[in-house]
């Protein structure tokens, strides 16, 4: 059964304890990483012949490596075996892993830490494929993006905590240390515990072989999550915000203290801030986007952070810190709440941007290797964020201050968007259609479960402005396919937004029989590709409000190719200002731009009882007396 919203998920066992043991898990991660690198910095210098900083470095690398050689191999475990059973496993591995790094502190060793560290990379590397192709076994399709929202608040929480804790308990006088050790025990244990209550989760592909050669899966991998070209750009979307967020993170302590003159307890304000940002954009994917996978928001997402970076950037030009290096210090000044502000909004448009992403991938992958498809994009995460370290340096090197990078990050930002919308128009498309149904009009959609999940079928709906389509599909999951007539498809500015649709242009068989002919073939074969194809039967707009006489496109269409035949009526748009009602009354038709509309939906018929008649009977009884 359905969960109403993202938050009663957290009371249902099918979600619950998935979600803390994720939650677990990334709080261990940076529970241990804080503490090691505090403990080398501040408490173990005696014990390392090297810069405590370069240490800091190899702390990380070591900890992204395993992304980079293992993922392929956790991809695959992780869909041929019951994922329930395959965690419970790896939590077993991490409580192992903290007993080694708990013994590197108590003894205390430098090498057991680090083999506890790259030990543990290992261990976030079989977790993540499993973490995110769990959720589509489990939840529904209008649920995936608020799981994800919840996944990613709570990563990000769980980071922000972790990295506290980690730094606060190992240095505590005189057994920091000790308790360090202790306290990763402990939550790995919390984690294992929490495991063993997910639901069986059966394996996707039982009978798959599993391939060891880390080199030859890994391209494997790559190759097929290319495959399908929007996932793979889904992909490299994600992966461009790691490499966007790994700047910034690894930025940000010095940022805090040669740029804003803070202190260690400013840097945590900020990252907490930030991190709130995350959590607070995750959660609002599930109410902008109505619980749909809406990709509309990615570009939404996109827009603010690099707006966002330009105004830090211009927020920290002239930044004049105070004299004390303290949090009181730094709020004292105004121009510290701007920083603060946009800060967290580049957290805030970043959850908008990925949780729609990491859905996207789920939905549209096969299922019997949506974990690999996973691991692969885990693969690309990991070297956009190692590119990112090197991107970097080179540019502090050329010169560059840190906002001076964040202003260059955010312009490539906004150069990679538009990169990514020409390659697939569908992001952008989604995004101006989310943002009429959500500026111009209000609307109110009923029974839209009766529109299949998949294969092909056909939208049929009465035709009242020339904003129909961009409706529909802003209400409708799935891509469509409109046929349209030829002079709508041409107007300026829509024209754009038909074309980025796959529109499917026609025209009466008196004005171009030809068009109409290709428009008929182009349907059918839409159709054979397991598509969704919207069509308007009237031809034309109403002028008057009512319901023309429907024509027989539909009919031709489905007796060549059958598919299931859906009926939906638009109520509310007729006077409104993108309709051709009344048009001397310009201030009354702006008025209704900012009405409810509604979108109806009746259950599908087949093809041979889809007569135009009967269609027109259907969708007149949906519209009722509304217009």
């Amino acid at each position: 059964m359905n969960a109403p919203n993202q938050y009663a998920l957290l009371r249902q066992r099918r979600f619950a304890p998935f979600f803390w043991t994720q939650f677990a898990a990334a709080g261990n991660d940076n529970v241990f990483k804080n503490a090691f690198v505090v403990f080398v910095t501040f408490e173990a210098t005696h014990l390392v012949s090297v810069d405590p900083g370069m240490i800091v470095n190899v702390i990380g690398a070591l900890f992204i490596l395993p992304f980079m050689l293992l993922s392929a191999t956790s991809g695959q475990l992780a869909d041929k075996y019951e994922k329930s059973r395959l965690i419970r496993l790896i939590k077993l591995f991490e409580i192992a892993i903290m007993v080694i790094g708990c013994a590197g502190f108590l003894l205390p060793s430098i090498a057991l830490l680090f083999v506890a560290l790259t030990l543990l990379g290992v261990h976030s590397t079989l977790f993540g494929p499993v973490k995110y192709a769990i959720l589509p076994q489990h939840l529904a399709t209008d649920e995936l993006v608020g799981g994800n929202g919840m996944v990613e608040m709570g990563t990000f929480v769980a980071i922000l905590i972790g990295t506290i804790a980690g730094g606060l308990v190992v240095a505590i006088k005189p057994d920091g240390a000790y308790w360090a050790g202790l306290l990763t025990i402990a939550i790995a244990v919390f984690g294992w515990l929490a495991s063993r209550r997910i639901p069986v989760t059966p394996a996707v592909a039982p009978d798959l072989v599993i391939n060891w050669n880390l080199f030859t899966e890994t391209w494997r991998n790559l190759r097929l999550a290319h495959g399908n070209l929007v996932v793979w750009r889904s992909m490299l979307g994600i992966s461009w915000f790691w490499f966007y967020g790994a700047i910034y993170l690894a930025q940000l302590p010095e940022f805090t203290r040669g740029v804003l003159g803070g202190d260690e307890h400013v840097f945590t304000l900020l990252l907490a801030v930030f991190s709130i940002g995350i959590g607070v954009g995750s959660l609002l994917c599930e109410r902008m986007s109505g619980r749909k996978v809406e990709i509309g928001l990615v570009p939404f997402g996109s827009i603010g952070l690099t707006l966002f970076a330009l105004d830090l950037w211009l927020a920290t030009r002239h930044f004049t810190p105070g004299a004390a290096s303290g949090v009181a210090a730094f709020l004292s000044q105004p121009a510290s709440w701007r920083v603060i502000v946009d800060i967290v909004l580049l957290g805030v448009f970043g959850g908008l941007y990925t949780v729609p992403l990491y859905a996207l991938i789920q939905a549209r992958s096969e299922p019997s290797h949506r974990s690999r498809i996973i691991a692969a994009n885990n693969i690309l995460n990991a070297l956009f964020i190692i590119v990112s370290a090197v991107v970097a340096i080179a540019l502090l090197k050329a010169g560059l201050t840190i906002p001076e990078l964040f202003l260059v990050v955010g312009v490539l930002n906004g150069l990679v968007a538009i990169y990514i919308y020409a390659l697939v128009p569908e992001f952008l498309i989604r995004f101006l259609a989310w943002l009429l149904i959500h500026i111009m009009y209000r609307v109110r959609d009923e029974g839209l479960d009766h529109i299949p999940d998949d294969g092909p079928c056909v939208l049929v709906c009465n035709h009242v402005s020339y904003v129909d389509a961009m409706v529909i599909a802003a209400c409708v999951r799935r891509p469509i396919r409109f046929v349209m007539d030829h002079q709508i498809f041409r107007i300026p500015v829509l024209s754009f937004i038909f074309r980025g649709m796959r529109a499917i242009p026609i025209a009466s068989a008196k004005v171009d029989p030809t068009l109409k002919d290709r428009a008929i073939r182009e349907a059918q074969a839409a159709l054979a590709a397991g598509e969704v194809v919207g069509i308007f039967p009237e031809g034309r707009l109403t002028e008057s409000g009512d319901i023309n006489r429907f024509r027989p496109g539909v009919q031709q269409i489905v007796d060549a190719m059958p598919a299931p035949v859906v009926p939906m009526a638009l109520r509310g748009l007729w006077g409104s200002l993108f309709s051709r009602a009344e048009p001397g009354r310009a201030l009354a038709r702006l008025r209704r731009a900012f009405a409810p509309i509604d979108l109806v939906v009746a259950a599908p018929i087949d093809a041979a009882s889809a007569t135009p008649e009967a269609l027109q009977a259907i969708v007149a009884g949906l519209r009722g007396d509304a217009r």
